[in-house]
């Protein structure tokens, strides 16, 4: 039993290990080989979870690797797709440029003992842009001309751009971002 609390992390590990794999087989054109690997990936980040919370294997080193392996495979994967012009360039930044932000605002609460959940249209948004990089390797496999995924990838950033938003309110209710009344007081402040 005390075996499969180790599970979770050897999951986020391989996961690690598969990035490079896909991003060799998308520059290949071998897009079968790459959603192959891509979906292995992303269902094994579901199971390290549900197993790291059904069998209380949750460790320090899980909380900070397994969302860095899930971040690093859709930035890289979606950078290859981009760099292969498979996608256009607007989809990387903004789930880029979302990617940042949060990482960069979960790690300062982070140090000050605070943890934001995620919300509904955050989770959503991963399995639209899950959807999406399946989409583009099927329609490459099977050079399909309706590019359908482009659909999939709008509503994933725009529920990127939601979950954004509200974790920007969610610094600005904890006091971490000025108010608007506060910038007016220093301004004025500033001007005497």
């Amino acid at each position: 039993m005390k075996y499969i609390k180790v599970i979770p992390n050897v999951l986020t590990i391989i996961r690690f290990i598969f990035i490079p794999f896909i991003i060799i087989s998308i520059s290949l054109n071998n897009y079968l080989s790459a959603l192959v690997l891509f979906t292995i990936s992303s269902l094994s980040d579901v199971l390290d979870g549900y197993i790291a919370r059904k069998y209380n294997a949750i460790t320090d080193f899980g909380k900070l690797m397994d969302p860095l392996a899930d971040k690093l495979t859709q930035i890289s994967t979606l950078i290859t797709l981009y760099i292969k012009r498979v996608i256009p360039i607007w989809i990387v930044l903004v789930l880029f440029a979302k990617e940042l932000v949060l990482i960069s605002g979960a790690s300062f609460l982070y140090g000050k003992q605070l943890v934001v959940s995620s919300k509904w249209y955050g989770k959503l948004s991963t399995v639209l842009l899950y959807l999406a990089v399946v989409s583009t390797m099927i329609i490459n496999i099977y050079n399909i001309s309706v590019h359908f995924d482009v659909y999939i990838y709008g509503l994933a950033v725009c529920l990127a751009i939601l979950a954004l938003f509200g974790y920007i309110e969610h610094f600005y209710k904890r006091g971490y971002l000025p108010k608007k009344e506060d910038l007016k007081k220093n301004s004025s402040n500033n001007g005497k």
